[in-house]
């Protein structure tokens, strides 16, 4: 089974995606808060999963949190197959959330661009030193108001 994104993790319990993604968190806090697995009573050391949860609902964007989260309920999995059939049908109702992990949408119109275009995904700390706009060529011979090439000569 694959771990959790701790991007989606991240996403959903800030709230992203809406009410689909909202039901989405409230769904893994009902998986985590079942009891352990049926068996004979002995309840594995592991953590339930819902102090990670809590913890990252009160701090949706650390990502320490989010990554915590994550382990407990992957740690969870492997000791409880009940949880872990659970997590997977939990996993198969997150992937249809769009939470923007992952997706990437370019788009560049309107005209001219004059000065550095990048295209990707999530760039930060990013600093420029482009030379300025050169102005629109301005009056002179054989060009109208506007600036334009008088073509009716």
């Amino acid at each position: 089974m694959d771990p959790v994104s701790v991007a989606l993790l991240s996403a959903l319990a800030g709230g992203v995606a809406g009410e689909v993604g909202r039901q989405t968190w409230t769904a893994l806090g009902a998986l985590v808060r079942r009891p352990f697995g049926r068996g004979g009573g002995n309840t594995p050391s592991v953590s339930s999963g819902e102090p990670e949860l809590t913890s990252l609902a009160t701090d949706p964007g650390d990502q320490g949190r989010a990554q915590a989260l994550s382990t407990a309920l992957a740690v969870r999995a492997a000791v409880d197959e009940d949880f872990r059939a659970g997590l997977a049908a939990w996993q198969e109702q997150a992937a249809l959330v769009r939470t923007g992990d992952g997706a990437v949408t370019n788009l560049v119109s309107g005209g001219t661009q004059n000065g550095p275009v990048l295209q990707g995904k999530d760039f930060t700390n990013l600093t420029f030193n482009a030379a300025p706009v050169p102005p629109p060529a301005s009056g002179g011979a054989g060009a109208t108001r506007d600036g334009s090439a008088d073509s009716t000569r």
